[in-house]
């Protein structure tokens, strides 16, 4: 087969293989977002969501008398009276003082092709009001809960002294306390639960930009891979432990209307990695075909595009195979046997093709870097693309060495079991 047919013949088993894997990735995509539509309600059913907790509100609540006159009509004769009635006021306060402190503790759970970033959250706090107005009147103190439809073990609201965990609003999911006060009295609030969340636990200290005073968060973290959602604090202090985190936010005073929070560590999905790793698949498959064309080129081996096509669909098993048994097995164990399925079928094959010693050696190397290398690169979240551009141009360079002195005319124009290097120049 002349070189430009052989060189045809290749690049259209690449493309028919590269069909293949984007109708593979497609498929990986299809079933993994059904899996996540399907076993995500159930998963929050029975942990919970994203917790948000909001600090406690306070609303002041007062009477004053006011006389208002009103009209009245006796025997034709129109008179105005004059009547004390009794006027309620409220108004929305703050508590002077925060101190809360949270341990989060994280449980992963896989389902399939998914795994869930669960964790169990123990909430404490304490908050402080000291009431400045000259009007008494009554403290209505409104707590409400990250999750209405989350379980809340251990759960104890009590303002000065006095539990009012019975007082429940069911309407909003929140449990009010409504207290008497008068010019400069205290009210003392202790809240304290445990829970479970999904993802992420965030405390949000005010609604909107406010001022804080007296402010203290301590949160301690059982794991190590620490991350905060967009637009909350960063910790004023971090201590490594033996087995996570000591974080505390402590500030006497700030304006801010951002919370503090947690982002619980997450897998690597692999229903993702399984459809990425068929969508860069062309990539590897490419430069494994480069490898494999050029150093049967140089060597005088006569392989056949129908052989490039076998080598291919054994390209595609590890893809398919993974696929297939990333919702039952680890992702590394599937990885490992995706990995060794592939590489013995390739061995295995181009042994009998062309040799032992080429199939063990160059083809070999070759799919371990191209194909498994490759893939192992998007285990290393943000480095992918690093990784592929750096074996990529550590490719070109041993190509461009190894052929640098090849007459690509000659030989594309001729069987590659008679390549025609260009001659070296004679000393004279």
């Amino acid at each position: 087969m002349g070189g430009y047919k052989r060189v045809i013949g290749i690049a259209f088993i690449w493309l028919i293989a590269t069909v293949g894997w984007m109708v593979l990735g497609g498929v990986t995509t299809n079933r993994k977002e059904t899996q996540e539509t399907k076993l995500r309600d159930g998963v929050q059913s029975l942990w919970g969501r994203p917790q948000v907790q909001e600090a406690p509100t306070l609303t002041f609540t007062w009477a004053t008398q006011e006389s208002k006159q009103r009209t009245e009509q006796q025997n034709g004769v129109t008179t105005q009276v004059s009547e004390d009635v009794t006027v309620w006021h409220e108004d929305v306060l703050r508590t002077d003082s925060t101190h809360v402190d949270v341990d989060l503790r994280s449980d992963l759970r896989r389902k399939g092709l998914m795994w869930y970033s669960l964790y169990d959250v123990k909430f404490a706090a304490r908050y402080g009001y000291e009431h400045a107005r000259e009007e008494a009147g009554t403290l209505i103190v409104r707590f409400a809960f990250p999750d209405p439809n989350a379980i809340y073990p251990g759960f104890h609201f009590v303002v000065n002294g006095k539990d009012y965990s019975g007082e429940l609003d069911a309407s909003n999911g929140s449990v009010v306390a409504r207290v008497p006060i008068a010019k400069g009295e205290h009210a003392e609030i202790a809240v304290r639960y445990e829970s479970r969340g999904l993802d992420s636990w965030t405390y949000r200290p005010t609604q909107g930009v406010a001022r804080l005073r007296d402010f203290a968060l301590n949160m301690r973290t059982h794991f190590a891979d620490i991350d905060f959602p967009v637009q909350t604090l960063s910790p004023s202090s971090r201590e490594r432990t033996s087995d996570g985190w000591k974080l505390q936010w402590n500030f006497e005073q700030i304006v801010s209307g951002f919370g503090i929070g947690m982002i619980t560590p997450q897998r690597l999905q692999p229903g993702e990695l399984a459809s990425a790793l068929a969508f860069s698949a062309p990539i590897s498959l490419f430069f494994f075909f480069l490898v494999i064309y050029v150093l049967a080129t140089l060597r005088r081996i006569d392989i056949h595009p129908i052989n490039y096509y076998f080598v291919s669909g054994a390209f595609f098993a590890f893809h398919l195979l993974f696929a297939y048994t990333a919702d039952h097995l680890p992702v590394e164990a599937a990885f490992a046997l995706c990995s060794a399925v592939s590489m013995a079928l390739v061995v295995s094959y181009l042994r009998l093709v062309v040799s032992a010693s080429f199939a063990w050696r160059e083809a070999a190397f070759a799919q371990a870097v191209y194909l498994i290398g490759f893939s192992l690169a998007h285990f290393w979240e943000g480095f992918t693309g690093l990784t592929v551009t750096v074996l990529a141009i550590l490719t070109l360079f041993v190509l461009m060495q190894l052929t640098g002195r090849v007459r690509w005319s000659s030989v594309l124009g001729a069987t590659p079991s008679a390549p025609q290097v260009q001659p070296q120049p004679q000393n004279v």
